[in-house]
């Protein structure tokens, strides 16, 4: 993805304010971010925030056999990663111009200016060394990135503390931390980079720009130095022309800002460790500050609830009595109790009473019912009235119409009832008929 560019107006208003010796920040032409260190639990592990510029660095090591050409000195490694988590301008697993650059400047800051002593990394002469390895993480970009980077490195390996070996002949024993302690690296001194911007062809410098600034620049000039005034790299890019009172003039307000962030550095080395030793909490999580997160639990506030009950009783006491009725629980059972007057339940009363309204206007005698009814005492009075089955099912109502007798309420029978039923009632009509043949051929 590639960078948002400035517009216009964005450019000449801060072209304006710097010319009016302004900054977008509200700091001086010579002023310098904040910076704050911040240790993880494990050694060489630190986070480095310059402003809104944030750098994880992680220090590791490893035994490896060393150059042929220098056999008694150990290997230093450096790498910085800008991830797409910093800016959307990064691109991932691509090496841009500015990455090869910055790795350039890193390495020619603190492996060519001799602040580690590679040759106590020599374990045995010619096959095995120790190889520092240096990984640096882009947190978030906000500009100035060198100078943050350099920063979190030397802290780091300032931090870091290697396993302790021993020799016995051709063997070789690496101890871990909890059989022998740990052994700090032998640093020399402490190479911090600085960054001046130039605009308009070097009229006006700033110190330590931002990434605004850094878009709008016409040069950059990056000197690395320590703490004694030692000038260990300097590196000019944006091809403008620089005389020589201005390389000068950078390299006196470097040395300043050099000796003030070494102290930063050296103070919170020592606070680690005095908390490291006392046995405190330390570690990334614990640099948050509380106000930040809102989940972590606040400390309680103790509540003195000494006299409550006597101000309650003073109160009540002091209070007017109520002129309304108090309703009294109703006890309707042992174990149970009613408060209040107990009225009726009125939910859905209006809707049941409509419903039963419909429910009588639609059941209206008509004038046929009293005719079938008539119809039903004519038919219960014939004598040869048959069995009348509605259904040969085993589990239907049946209505038997029997003479002699009111039409009865059906029930459920089943089909062998039925048919005993019609065999007992045929069986004498049968024997009827057989008698008046019989008094017929006699007579």
């Amino acid at each position: 993805m590639r960078e948002t560019p400035l517009s216009n107006c964005e450019r000449q208003f801060i072209l304006q304010a710097i010319a009016e010796k302004q900054r977008l920040d509200g700091r001086q032409t010579y002023d310098y971010r904040n910076i704050k260190i911040t240790f993880g639990t494990e050694y060489g592990s630190c986070i480095v925030e310059l402003g809104k510029t944030r750098v994880l660095a992680q220090v590791s090591c490893e035994l490896v056999t060393p150059k042929p050409s220098r056999p008694t000195e150990g290997i230093i490694f450096f790498n910085l990663e800008l991830s797409p988590m910093a800016s959307p301008a990064f691109e991932p697993g691509r090496q841009s111009e500015l990455l090869v650059k910055l790795n350039r400047l890193l390495e020619r800051c603190l492996r060519n200016s001799k602040c580690i002593d590679t040759e106590s990394l020599c374990v045995v002469a010619g096959a095995k060394v120790w190889q520092i390895r240096v990984d640096l993480h882009l947190l978030n970009h906000d500009g100035n990135i060198i100078d943050a980077a350099s920063v979190a490195a030397i802290v780091a390996l300032s931090h870091f503390r290697r396993p302790d070996v021993s020799i016995q002949g051709e063997d070789v024993t690496v101890y871990s931390p909890e059989e022998r302690d740990p052994i700090p690296l032998s640093i020399h001194h402490m190479p911090i980079a600085v960054s001046f911007a130039f605009f308009q062809q070097g009229t006006y410098l700033l110190v330590d720009p931002i990434e605004h600034e850094e878009r709008v620049m016409d040069g950059l000039l990056v000197i690395a130095m320590n703490k004694h005034r030692e000038l260990c790299t300097i590196q000019s890019s944006g091809g403008i022309m620089l005389l020589k009172e201005q390389v000068l003039r950078c390299t006196k307000i470097a040395g300043v800002k050099v000796a003030e962030i070494t102290e930063l550095m050296q103070k919170a080395l020592e606070n680690d460790k005095k908390v490291r030793k006392e046995g405190g909490k330390f570690g990334f999580a614990e640099s948050i500050p509380n106000k930040r997160i809102t989940t972590f639990k606040l400390d309680e506030t103790p509540v003195d609830t000494d006299g409550v009950e006597e101000q309650a009783e003073e109160i009540v006491s002091k209070a007017e009595p109520s002129t309304l009725p108090v309703p009294k629980p109703i006890v309707r059972a042992p174990g149970t109790g009613q408060i209040g007057e107990g009225i009726q339940n009125e939910w859905m009363i209006n809707d049941l009473e409509e419903e039963e309204e419909e429910d009588e206007e639609d059941i209206v005698p008509e004038p046929g019912a009293q005719s079938l009814g008539n119809d039903n005492e004519k038919a219960s009075t014939h004598t040869d009235a048959e069995i009348v089955q509605l259904s040969d099912s085993e589990e239907e109502e049946k209505i038997i119409l029997e003479p002699g007798a009111m039409q009865k309420k059906g029930r459920k029978i089943n089909s062998e009832e039925a048919q005993q039923i019609s065999t007992n009632d045929t069986v004498p009509k049968n024997k009827n008929k057989k008698k008046q043949k019989k008094k017929g051929v006699q007579q």
